[in-house]
């Protein structure tokens, strides 16, 4: 059913013209240089991804690494004007990529406002070896979510319902952006190297020091 749903949603969206009258950006294309004891330096955009995005499709990207050698990935992809191109689940791209996702919930993390942020959050894990021809699992959480104008939702089926309507009712383009924050369990990889439980923590941990930096306020909340 879900799967028919979206098809259907998908192709609404096909037959709206491509641009729509387009909502204010509900965050800022912006990630703060510093968040706590967190420094950020720019993660690269590659050309492919760019050329699968499409051309009017905006990033902000670093890799955020503490006092401990932690590292925290994070990303914002601002879609463009064509509902078809931009934005695309990471249920979708992380296999193309090599992840096994073992496990995907919903969960909302609380703010320091008090509101709380959906989130969707993935386990994933990838085959590595090392120097020596060692196999091992690379593991990594990933939590995402939408942000539009006016909506956010961790749910990309939801995402699409909302901008099928927007377009066929309001004739309007959220804009919506896509936003990407994600961890490598370290246990076993490097000294004093982090659990899966310590990762999980240090990302829900920082997500609400950092969403109040760039998501526009009033927005987090469900």
């Amino acid at each position: 059913l879900a799967v028919a749903l979206g098809t259907l949603g998908l192709g609404a969206a096909l037959a709206l013209p491509k641009k729509p009258g387009v909502g204010e950006a509900g965050i800022r294309l912006t990630l703060p240089a510093d968040v706590g004891n967190w420094h950020g330096e720019d993660a690269e955009v590659s050309q492919k991804e760019r050329d699968v995005l499409g051309a009017d499709v905006e990033f902000a990207r670093k890799v955020y690494v503490n006092t401990f050698g932690d590292r925290i990935f994070v990303s914002i992809v601002l879609a463009g004007f064509d509902p078809t191109t931009g934005i695309h689940r990471p249920e979708r791209c992380l296999p193309a990529q090599g992840w096994n996702i073992t496990r995907s919930v919903r969960g909302a993390l609380p703010l320091a406002d008090g509101n709380k942020l959906d989130t969707t959050q993935l386990y994933c894990f990838s085959e590595r070896q090392t120097d020596k021809g060692q196999r091992f699992q690379l593991k990594n959480f990933n939590y995402y979510w939408y942000v539009g104008s006016r909506n956010v939702t961790a749910s990309a089926l939801e995402r699409t319902f909302i901008d099928v309507r927007d377009r066929v009712v309001y004739g309007q383009n959220q804009r919506w952006a896509y936003v990407t924050v994600a961890a490598t369990v370290t246990e076993g990889l490097a000294r004093f190297g982090r659990t899966e439980a310590e990762t999980k923590k240090m990302i829900e941990e920082f997500i609400p020091r950092i969403v109040p930096e760039f998501q526009t306020a009033g927005l987090v909340g469900n």
